[in-house]
């Protein structure tokens, strides 16, 4: 296996990475970023210490690069990750979100199109497994799930051109024969992730003794999946996932925003005492942004029955080795061992 992983820079990718080059079915991996705000080399150190490790710093919008990526390289399985991914940015200025998230994944299809095909008669084991997010089914009421079969219904640019990219992925199975699966995972949280998100934001303001913004009355609900967890899924979705198929990933923790910041704020108590207690009272409400999906709830039922896939931490567990992690990190109070 020649493993190409885009974003591996990032957040989830660098933990995927982490994940698959210990993996004996591979023996290249190649990691395609091309670093922006929230793409870090820092995060792959222990990856790119193995001898199967290239990176390219490629941007996907750039469809001669990419293609020279995929042949160079002969790549045969690709876990695209890619994506510019907050909410808040998109409302802001939806046409990078565009460009990178349908553009370029339509050039990556395009590029393993071209090099998958183009000898027909020695084609080897190929897969293209497109990671996307529970927000293309848009919002839930107060009780259900999102599964497999939930219409698409997004509402901001950032799910919009989620499932634009999705579709684009279904297509080129359906049409040119690619092996394709695709992904639908809730809310990862964990280490490395850019402090743009809650959870980090959440440690970052408490650490800070800063203002800590709730957005509307803070009962958005979100299920929370841990990275390691989400990127164990992943693996076995180009392992042994159904060609076509779609899965949805979840973490079985589905909590509202404001019980996410206030256990936040008792850990980063508990855990640098040094600061002197009372984060809660750093809580602060602030306006609900645009358009802001009230629930999201993953059946990972799929999953779990066809690739015995289901995460192995609990929310408690995942959210304390997270703050824990945050706290570690240089310019932020040293936590304790215990």
């Amino acid at each position: 296996m020649h493993l190409l992983v885009t974003g591996g820079c990032g957040f989830i990718g660098s933990h995927v990475l982490d994940h698959v080059v210990a993996q004996p079915e591979v023996k290249r991996v190649v990691n395609l970023d091309c670093l922006t705000y929230a793409g870090r080399l820092e995060n792959v150190a222990t990856a790119a210490r193995s001898a199967k490790y290239r990176f390219e710093q490629v941007d996907l919008r750039d469809k001669a690069a990419v293609l020279r990526v995929v042949r160079e390289h002969a790549i045969t399985h690709v876990l695209h990750l890619a994506a510019e991914s907050h909410v808040d940015r998109s409302i802001e200025g939806p046409g990078d979100f565009i460009q990178t998230n349908i553009v370029g994944t339509f050039n990556l299809l395009e590029a393993c199109r071209a090099v998958w095909t183009q000898t027909p008669d020695a084609r080897p084991q190929t897969r293209f497994v497109h990671v996307s997010t529970d927000e293309v089914f848009g919002s839930l009421g107060a009780t259900g799930h999102f599964t497999e079969a939930t219409p698409y219904a997004p509402n901001s640019p950032y799910s919009a051109s989620k499932a634009a990219s999705d579709h684009l992925v279904r297509a080129y199975h359906h049409t040119y024969g690619l092996d394709t699966v695709i992904t639908n995972c809730s809310n990862n949280y964990g280490p490395r992730q850019f402090p743009e998100k809650l959870i980090p934001v959440v440690i970052h303001k408490a650490a800070a003794r800063q203002p800590i913004p709730v957005y509307g009355d803070g009962m958005n609900v979100r299920d929370w999946l841990y990275v390691t967890d989400h990127a164990q899924a992943l693996w076995q979705a180009l392992l042994r996932g159904r060609t076509g198929e779609t899965y949805c990933i979840g973490g079985h923790n589905e909590r509202a925003n404001l019980r996410i910041v206030e256990l936040i704020c008792d850990l980063v108590d508990e855990l640098a005492p040094q600061l002197g207690g009372g984060s809660r009272q750093l809580i602060t409400f602030v306006k609900d942004r645009p358009g802001h999906d009230r629930r999201y709830a993953i059946d990972a039922a799929k999953i779990d029955r066809e690739l015995g896939w289901r995460p192995a931490h609990t929310f408690e567990t995942g959210i304390r080795e997270t703050v824990r992690w945050y706290l570690s990190q240089p310019g932020q109070p040293l936590a304790p061992n215990a």
